[in-house]
């Protein structure tokens, strides 16, 4: 991995998965830490994890090119591992990190913040066959958009519709076992909806298959669910 001279790090691309990406804004990291942050980098990537493999492509421009598959199977040392968090924060070498955290001062802990912790948002996993044909069904028939896809071929991505993010994970077997996901139906995600009826009439109008059409609950809400094409039942309620 050949270093870049007078050339400052790219920017992680928007959407992909997270890392331990260093940032000169926040408070940096000790140096032991980042060793064990490198040797980590390292060892990823002896295990061929396509996780590291986008990581390496955004910080080294020699890798841009190329695969997530041929970047694992490059030859991948501790010095390339430490040149690409070098790069991640800012620096065009690992000697100008460390150079950098011994300028910096030691950073007090964050302090705790007032009140009980409070959940933000809920990312629903969904089990898929193939992440490039669900990325597709949910984009063209279920009017999310693809936030990310990972890995080649991609074992990992997102999707979005307004608020709502559900993340897709490749399976090679199915997860249940003949119907017993429809015969209880069992949910991989329950969605609220302002305006149901209107994103009933949307779907219907897209030949969306149903599991379950538009229906009163006795409880007032109204609700419907979308079957997937790898069989995730999905339910959709507003009032």
């Amino acid at each position: 991995m050949q270093e870049l001279p007078n050339e400052g790090a790219p920017a992680l691309a928007e959407g992909a998965m997270p890392t331990s990406q260093l940032s000169r804004s926040a408070p940096m990291t000790n140096l032991e830490n980042l060793r064990k942050q490198a040797r980590q980098l390292l060892r990823w990537h002896q295990e061929r994890n396509y996780a590291v493999a986008e990581r390496i492509r955004l910080a080294v421009p020699d890798y841009r090119g190329l695969s997530d598959k041929e970047i694992l199977a490059q030859r991948f040392v501790l010095a390339d591992a430490q040149l690409v968090l070098a790069r991640e924060a800012g620096y065009r070498s690992w000697a100008l990190l460390k150079a950098g955290v011994a300028q910096m001062p030691e950073s007090a802990a964050p302090p705790d913040h007032d009140g009980p912790p409070a959940l933000t948002r809920a990312e629903p996993q969904l089990f898929v066959s193939d992440i490039s044909a669900a990325c597709a069904f949910f984009e063209q028939e279920l009017g999310f958009t693809v936030v990310f896809t990972h890995g080649d071929p991609p074992f990992y991505g997102q999707v979005r519709r307004d608020e709502v993010y559900l993340n897709l994970r490749h399976v090679c077997d199915p997860v249940y076992y003949g119907t017993v996901r429809e015969d209880d139906q069992l949910l991989a995600a329950s969605i609220t909806v302002d305006n149901v009826k209107a994103l009933y009439r949307e779907y219907s109008a897209a030949d969306v298959e149903f599991q379950q059409r538009l229906m009163r609950q006795p409880w007032g809400a109204h609700q419907f669910v979308v079957r997937d094409r790898d069989g995730n039942l999905i339910l959709f309620s507003g009032a």
